[in-house]
């Protein structure tokens, strides 16, 4: 563990009785939120960071698509494997050092990125960001629900949500722009003053708490989910171009299975489990997770697969792509922390059942073809759609999982549903990459008339996922339309899992009153 020093009201908190943290200076809790909201931003700014530079990155290593996809997968798989022990550590060895201990480790895999050589030393920075990750977004959450009182809590976390969606509108564009003009490994740099003044405000305010009744590390339980998400994963992303006739697909996918199981027996059976599966006996705990499942997978989907369409199809640049996307992150900076403070008042049930749905609307204004339209009358309206409904669910979606158990296990609770929202991301990638890659060649087959005499596309119209633009004339407008065919197929399955969603949390959730 990294040595640090005590803050202010460090003493206060790791005295307090459990269910009732102890108030702390304000000064403490100004710095305690600013500390959570700059490190939480290093792993969601990165997430979409990263996401607007994929095509730069293909293009310039020579990645096919399966890599391409597995430069996203090693960091969701590493973090949603991961983040459960994190949570736990957080719980365990305190909240504060656990934090600062990600800030360093996802800080020094960030300057590892920047420095790749080759697409597999990319992989495994990557999954080392991922490691990091997992230490401070559990650790983040977890020191708000021990800094702020009850009646604070659901503002602090709108507060949290909002300046970090804030935080995410700059991001993209700006990652963009250092992808257009000076080079995609420059985005991972960004990463290191946001983490300097992270550390810096956690050690000089934020409190060291921890729980009474600190739980173990599941190493065991770790092993099988890296195991199991990575295998999986692996056989799906695979399954694209081998098929699932594919013995080394069937292996994979099989040895996925078993590492499951495996874990869920692993699980009810270890002393100290990272996923204690007694959490789920909540029926509020339960619904919130799947909401969070479904939803996530929706929104990683289509996150992960628009920025090829913008840049590949519609011909936008990195900058411009990143700009497109600015509404999103901005409506939910703009307004989570009124929907917290409303959902603190009147409940979350309501907003968990009206957001999914409004976001379905959102997902299924994006497969309406454009018709050549502006991005003002094309994209913007179902991004401000997406945005709004999001922004209706986030904020109550986190108070909801961490009223449902109760302060002891606020890390671990927060584990569980950021693994679950990565989990979500990974299959999202995973498998509804096989939809538009399905898609994308189907429809590039039936426009040109099939493969070439030697069983080939067209070399411009190969990779669905390629970073290179597509070419004008009659060979690149097949290539727009089957990329708008494939982006169009993700978006409806996202609508269908976020208005499912909703159903879910109308049936579980209730007024979100514990």
């Amino acid at each position: 563990m990294i040595a640090v020093s005590r803050g202010p009201c460090d003493l206060g908190v790791l005295q307090q009785a459990p269910a009732a943290p102890v108030p702390c200076a304000r000064a403490a809790r100004t710095r305690t939120l600013a500390a959570t909201v700059l490190g939480s931003s290093l792993a969601f700014i990165d997430g979409s960071v990263v996401n607007v530079a994929l095509p730069a990155i293909q293009r310039d290593l020579g990645a096919g698509a399966a890599a391409t996809q597995w430069v996203m997968n090693a960091y969701l798989v590493a973090l949603g494997a991961l983040v459960l022990v994190g949570g736990a550590g957080a719980d365990r060895f305190g909240r504060r050092r656990v934090f600062v201990a990600g800030v360093i480790v996802f800080t020094a895999a960030s300057i590892l990125c920047g420095l790749a050589p080759a697409t597999s030393a990319l992989v495994g920075t990557r999954a080392l960001q991922g490691a990091g990750a997992a230490l401070l977004v559990p650790a983040s959450l977890a020191l708000l629900g021990a800094t702020f009182e009850e009646g604070e809590r659901a503002r602090a976390i709108g507060m949290w949500a909002g300046y970090g969606a804030l935080a995410m509108a700059v991001g993209p564009v700006l990652g963009g722009f250092l992808a257009d003009q000076v080079s995609w490994r420059a985005i991972f740099y960004l990463n290191v003053p946001l983490a300097v003044a992270a550390a810096w405000l956690a050690l000089r305010g934020a409190p060291d708490s921890r729980s009474a009744r600190p739980p173990g590390l599941d190493w065991l339980g770790a092993g099988l989910a890296a195991a199991g998400l990575a295998s999986l994963t692996w056989g799906l992303t695979a399954a694209a171009e081998l098929g699932f006739r594919s013995p080394t697909v069937a292996a994979a996918l099989l040895g996925g299975a078993v590492a499951a199981v495996a874990f869920v027996v692993a699980e009810a059976r270890v002393r100290s489990p990272m996923l204690p599966l007694g959490l789920f006996r909540s029926r509020a705990f339960t619904g919130a997770n799947l909401v969070t499942l479904l939803l996530y997978f929706a929104l990683s989907g289509v996150l992960f697969f628009l920025p090829f369409e913008l840049i590949r199809g519609r011909g936008y640049s990195a900058t411009a792509a990143g700009a497109a996307l600015l509404p999103l992150p901005a409506v939910m900076g703009l307004l989570s922390r009124p929907v917290g403070a409303l959902a603190d008042r009147y409940g979350t049930g309501l907003p968990l059942t009206v957001g999914p749905v409004v976001a379905a609307l959102g997902f299924l204004l994006l497969a309406v073809p454009p018709h050549g339209s502006s991005y003002w009358l094309s994209l913007l309206p179902p991004l401000l759609v997406l945005a709004l409904g999001m922004t209706i669910t986030v904020a109550p979606l986190t108070t909801a999982v961490m009223g449902a158990v109760g302060s002891d296990y606020a890390g671990t609770a927060s584990g569980v549903n950021n693994a679950v929202a990565r989990v979500a991301g990974v299959f999202a990638i995973a498998v509804l990459g096989l939809a538009f890659i399905a898609v994308y060649d189907g429809a590039v087959r039936a426009a040109v008339g099939g493969p070439d005499a030697g069983g080939r596309l067209p070399p411009e119209l190969l990779d669905a996922l390629s970073g290179t633009p597509l070419p004008a004339g009659a060979l690149g407008e097949a290539g727009r339309a089957a990329l708008f065919a494939a982006l169009q197929a993700v978006a409806l399955t996202a609508a269908g899992c976020a208005a499912i969603s909703g159903l879910i949390a109308w049936r579980t959730i209730g007024d979100g009153r514990r």
